[in-house]
């Protein structure tokens, strides 16, 4: 079964949002997603099996070895030639393109004779638009915008008492926060691009999906 080949370059799919991770002791400068979402592009579109990925990352690499391997067998005469390189019908572009923190946050706690238990959580979101574009024409054919949420929760208790004629003072705090993890969200965020992608391109006919056995 022949299938679509697909191309995703070095800078087609990167962070667009120059968001920061978020810190309210001190200044961060590390970015909130990954530097290379590209690579969960690639994986996605890869593992779908839907689609034949050529290389185009590392496009400089390849030529290099392969201007190696082709100078290797002119000098030794060696007739056996490299296969032609496999092009791309489509690109693949697009990027992250929104990263909100603070969407939705909120909690509840209780307090009785010092004794106390607090639950918070706060909702962020990973945006990613995806879209594919032939080659040939220039055309955009599809074009999907995806967002995931990001939750973060903590629950604490703590204890906050006088003994001793009001003398002497016991507290206790104790805690746990628990984080999604934002790679995480965002390669389920890619991976629902390409699914959505490959449905839409069904529907509209860009191609077509057959048995193994057709």
């Amino acid at each position: 079964v022949k299938k679509p080949v697909v191309a995703v370059y070095a800078k087609s799919f990167q962070d667009n949002t120059g968001q920061r991770r978020s810190n309210s002791q001190y200044a961060s400068f590390s970015t909130a997603i990954t530097s290379s979402p590209d690579a969960y592009l690639i994986r996605a579109l890869k593992h779908s099996n839907f689609f034949d990925v050529v290389e185009r990352k590392g496009l400089d690499d390849l030529t290099k070895e392969r201007q190696l391997i082709r100078t290797t067998r002119q000098t030794f005469e060696e007739k056996q030639k490299l296969k032609p390189l496999l092009f791309a019908g489509l690109l693949m572009q697009g990027g992250v393109i929104g990263y909100e923190t603070n969407v939705k946050s909120g909690g509840a706690g209780a307090r009785y004779l010092g004794i106390g238990a607090s639950k918070e959580y706060r909702q962020d979101s990973i945006t990613v638009s995806l879209r594919t574009v032939s080659v040939s024409t220039g055309k955009v054919l599809l074009e999907v915008l995806v967002t995931k949420s990001v939750l973060s929760a903590s629950i604490s208790q703590d204890v906050f008492k006088f003994y001793s004629n009001n003398t002497e003072l016991v507290e206790i705090e104790s805690g746990i926060v628990e984080n999604e993890s934002v790679n995480i969200a965002l390669q389920a965020a890619v991976e629902t691009a390409v699914l959505e992608t490959i449905l839409e391109g069904l529907e509209l006919g860009y191609w077509e999906q057959r048995s193994e056995n057709e």
